[in-house]
């Protein structure tokens, strides 16, 4: 994992040297001479490559005690650990895998897809995707994995076989970061949250800025900008999004289906920003990042959920961006990633509630969580910088419920304006015909 001591101190050096000086320009030039001197370090590489078996070996033997006395370790205690380890077991209970691969810090194992949680579990039937002519997203160029270094370092091919597929492997080592299983599962740890409450306040609380539009539809779509902002774990900064939310019901009730990227530290050991899902059917009372509950079904190896979006834009030089949509087609909700129906929520686990029929509110935004200081997001500029500088979504239409793909009619809401904003939505022409800039820089008092 990164030393975050040296980069959280290089982050308020940063600061404190452009509050004096005044321009980036210093603050760069600085930073050049630490990198010259070796005084920031690289992530160590893994030195040896786990395998599926080893893990699961580690996993049944492992205990608390080892877990609960490391630096990175924040699990309550004894009884909790197990219950993360009991999970873990659960989830991967007859389960054979033959091919496991690394993306960033994370293995990935090649499950028959008869075999996966979500399947095994809850005894499903796997479904058939949507035709590819129900796409209305626009496929961009920005792939998730290179095509001409499709290995990871160890040498292991980071594709699954026909008929397996990739899913992320959920370990002690990631789980052991929160407090208990529960905490590990939850957007947010502290109760119900909703981006059109405009955040919360409570211990980790939530800050936005978003779009939205009441309507009822069946999914929809968005190009997302991706960027990389610094979330600053040694000051209590969580995580920055940005993402898309259909959303059925209020309170206790809210269900939704949700995507985008995340920087997440806690949960990933990085600061890169990866593809996350999450849906909830209870008003955030349960759902799971990414599938580490079990209760998402994968169908295709086109696009690995929880993996790394590389490359990201840079400020004032190339952009970058991804493809993603929902659509509830045969009582499903499919995932879609860069042209490629990934896998669906099933239409059981909303239990006859509002999205088993369809959503009533569409939003696209930003969301960061902290405590006393609150991350960068987007490209953490100002949405009036616009395009090269501040993240955007773009493309932005929804499935009404015949299926037609009208554009998008959206308004903007600014819960914390002395840290995030929105600038549109705009109208332009072609996939640019509704489109927004979004974040800000964050900081306190947001």
């Amino acid at each position: 994992m990164k030393n975050h001591t040296i980069s959280n101190a290089i982050s308020r050096f940063q600061q404190a040297v452009k509050n004096t000086i005044g321009t980036q320009l210093a603050v760069n030039t600085i930073l050049a001479l630490f990198l010259l001197n070796g005084l920031m370090s690289a992530q160590p590489a893994p030195t040896e490559f786990v395998s599926f078996g080893s893990f699961i070996d580690q996993t049944k033997t492992a205990n608390a005690g080892d877990f609960m006395g490391r630096a990175d370790s924040h699990v309550r205690d004894a009884e909790a650990f197990e219950e993360m380890r009991q999970h873990i077991l659960k989830m991967y209970d007859g389960v054979e895998v033959e091919h496991s691969f690394m993306m960033g810090n994370n293995y990935y194992d090649c499950v028959p897809v008869e075999q996966q949680p979500a399947v095994r579990l809850h005894g499903l039937k796997v479904a058939t995707p949507p035709p590819q002519s129900l796409l209305r997203g626009q496929r961009t160029n920005d792939m998730q994995r290179d095509a001409q270094h499709p290995f990871d370092e160890f040498g292991n091919y980071q594709h699954c076989e026909a008929g397996s597929v990739p899913l992320q492997r959920v370990t002690l080592d990631t789980t052991s970061r929160f407090e208990t299983l529960r905490q590990f599962f939850s957007k947010n740890p502290t109760g119900p949250e909703h981006a059109s409450q405009g955040g919360d306040n409570g211990p980790d609380a939530h800050k936005y800025s978003f779009t939205y539009q009441y309507v009822n539809n069946i999914g929809g779509n968005s190009n997302l900008n991706v960027w990389a902002p610094y979330v600053n774990t040694a000051e209590g900064e969580i995580f920055s999004l940005s993402q898309e939310w259909y959303i059925g019901g209020t309170g206790s009730s809210e269900q939704t289906e949700e995507v985008g990227w995340v920087v997440y530290p806690g949960m990933f050991g990085d600061e890169k920003p990866h593809l996350f899902i999450f849906s909830t059917t209870e008003g955030y009372q349960d759902g799971c990042w990414d599938n580490s509950c079990g209760d998402f079904v994968v169908s295709k190896d086109g696009g690995v959920i929880g993996a790394p979006i590389s490359p990201v834009s840079t400020s004032g030089g190339t952009q970058y961006e991804v493809a993603a949509q929902y659509l509830l087609y045969k009582g499903n909700w499919w995932m879609e990633f860069q042209g490629t129906w990934i896998g669906y929520y099933p239409g059981s686990m909303y239990h006859g509630g509002q999205n088993s029929k369809y959503a009533q509110l569409i939003e696209f935004g930003t969301e960061g969580v902290g405590s006393t200081i609150w991350p960068p997001e987007g490209s953490g500029a100002w949405p009036s910088k616009g395009f090269g500088y501040a993240a955007y979504q773009r493309n932005l239409l929804y499935y009404n419920l015949t299926g037609g793909g009208p554009w998008d009619s959206l308004t903007p809401d600014i819960p914390s304006p002395h840290c995030y904003s929105i600038a549109g939505p705009y109208s332009g022409s072609g996939k640019w015909t509704v489109y927004f800039f979004e974040g800000g820089p964050g900081g306190t008092g947001c």
